[in-house]
């Protein structure tokens, strides 16, 4: 179980499985709960690792972020912003590039092909060897989509977690731009969630900003980024708070996520007393 009270809520929640963890910026982990080895699908948290692969491309001198990559004027920061103005899974072009935030899976899998155009390397072995082995994430492997296609445990996610808030693999200020606002002011749907006016997005990772409502919690900093996937999974780190969150379950998203995970992530800052 766990140290924190907060976790005990999970308990409640309408799913099968359920694995989440609590890990305080210096890659302390301040609480557990549920299997912590056992396999999760993670739907769109999948694009997070991605777009940790590109960092290292990026710092590697594989990849050049305003090298062109896709439709015409599109490049591969468009593409990691979903500013590309690819349809959200389809090679359909919706809006000029740096015109909208389109969300795009479609434009994560061209951010993939891109890099493995430009390495000579498959993208699921460059993920594998730029980010998997190095933080040991031994339960981890992409088997699909770049943008939706990976399984992995919570105890992996939590190496990850605390490799965003102590970066090892690349720079930190690598890791601040990518968590910083790309292309300020673009207006664009979170799905599930509706339109939000701004969109805050970086490079990968959704930007909490002042959206609402919001699958974070209501204690939640503007600074806040991560990702949540249609499986059922999120993983958020809060710079304000000096703490990210992991949680992974096998029901579909629906309404009973938007109920759950909220209230939920309250919970577990206001124990933390942030």
């Amino acid at each position: 179980m766990s140290s924190l009270t907060s976790l005990g809520v999970l308990e409640r929640w309408p799913v099968e499985h359920v694995a989440a963890a609590v890990v305080r910026a210096d890659g302390a982990v301040l609480g557990t709960y549920g299997p912590q080895d056992r396999s999760f699908r993670l739907a769109s948290v999948t694009k997070p690792l991605t777009a940790y692969a590109v960092l290292v491309a990026v710092e590697e001198g594989a990849l050049e972020w305003d090298q062109p990559a896709g439709p015409a004027g599109v490049t591969v920061r468009h593409l990691a912003a979903h500013t590309s103005g690819l349809a959200f899974d389809s090679a359909a072009v919706q809006a000029q590039p740096g015109a909208r935030r389109i969300y795009s899976n479609t434009g994560f899998e061209v951010l993939a092909e891109t890099l493995e155009k430009s390495s000579g390397i498959g993208f699921p072995e460059y993920l594998q060897e730029a980010v998997f082995a190095p933080l040991g994430m031994t339960g981890s492997v992409l088997t699909g989509s770049a943008g939706a296609g990976a399984v992995s445990t919570c105890g992996d996610l939590v190496r990850f977690a605390a490799e965003l808030q102590r970066p090892t693999l690349v720079s930190a200020a690598t890791v601040a731009e990518a968590t910083s606002v790309a292309f300020p002011g673009m207006n664009g749907v979170v799905p599930g969630y509706g339109m939000h006016k701004p969109c805050d997005w970086g490079l990968g990772f959704e930007i909490r900003g002042e959206k609402s409502p919001h699958w974070t919690g209501l204690r939640n900093s503007p600074r806040t980024y991560g990702h949540f996937g249609q499986a059922g999974t999120f993983l958020w780190v809060d710079p304000a708070a000096e703490v990210a969150c992991v949680a992974l379950a096998d029901r579909d998203f629906g309404p009973w996520a938007v109920q759950a995970w909220t209230p939920f992530n309250d919970e577990v800052l206001a124990e933390l007393g942030r």
